[in-house]
């Protein structure tokens, strides 16, 4: 396969993105993925049709790789908190008239147990923490938002298992008893575990779907009569979007060429 091939470019990074990717291959499309962590990259099958590019990109450097990698057309299946890039990858197909599909993930039917806010800027004003134990499973990025709450309630946060979350984490004042560190997925057995061991009176979360395990916290809250706060996904345009698979491959199949 020649490197100036026309080439889908899929923002990946997620358990979903793998899936796409997968899927994307097995029909001889060329693809290039982009993730922003090594580890990120073992998501990815070995495959001639797929490239994996790992790295941070900027707005400059996504307008050189859809002129140097001959993008034929986007397909965004970054995490649906992960809005800058997915802004800037909206601007570079504007400006270059690229073609761009937006993988949403399906969300979950909320029950009496939860509580949608939309921002965490709502939640932290509110009361809503107040005196609270509190478990955050909302990324290490958020923790501090939370460091004026410190005082106020006590506050548990589980936290991939990487040197830079738990540098935040402490940075944001987590002891070292009052964190975790995990890699999802987690069973609703351990889930619910950690809620009991920790007499867990709050949850709060975001609305990342079962694949970010919303499906598990949702239905444990439900169990154990304990409120969950779930942080609502940012709102974007998106020109157009889909949560199903076979829509990513008519898609592709589209702008591929022989």
């Amino acid at each position: 396969m020649r490197d100036n091939f026309l080439k889908i470019w899929l923002i990946g990074g997620t358990g979903d993105s793998a899936r796409i990717a997968q899927e994307i291959a097995r029909q001889k499309i060329p693809c290039l993925v982009t993730v922003t962590t090594k580890n990120a990259q073992d998501l990815y099958p070995k495959n001639p049709y797929l490239s994996v590019q790992v790295g941070a990109l900027n707005l400059v450097q996504i307008r050189e790789l859809c002129q140097q990698q001959n993008i034929s057309a986007i397909v965004d299946a970054s995490h649906p908190y992960a809005v800058q890039i997915s802004q800037q990858a909206m601007t570079i197909a504007q400006q270059q008239n690229i073609p761009y599909l937006r993988y949403e993930r399906p969300g979950i039917i909320a029950n009496s147990e939860v509580i949608l806010l939309d921002s965490f800027e709502t939640l932290i004003k509110g009361n809503y923490l107040e005196r609270k134990r509190v478990l955050l499973t909302v990324g290490c990025q958020a923790l501090p938002l939370f460091k004026p709450w410190q005082n106020r309630a006590v506050l548990f946060a589980r936290i991939l298992p990487r040197i830079e979350s738990l540098e935040i984490a402490i940075k944001s004042g987590f002891s070292s008893d009052r964190l975790i560190a995990l890699r999802p997925p987690i069973t609703v057995e351990l889930e619910q575990a950690l809620w009991q061991q920790w007499n867990i009176s709050l949850v709060v979360t975001k609305a990342s779907g079962t694949a970010g395990g919303e499906e598990t916290k949702t239905l444990i809250a439900t169990q154990l009569g304990i409120p969950l706060i779930v942080i609502n996904r940012p709102v974007i345009n998106y020109p157009q979007q889909t949560d199903q698979l076979c829509d990513i491959i008519q898609f592709c199949q589209q702008f591929f060429k022989e």
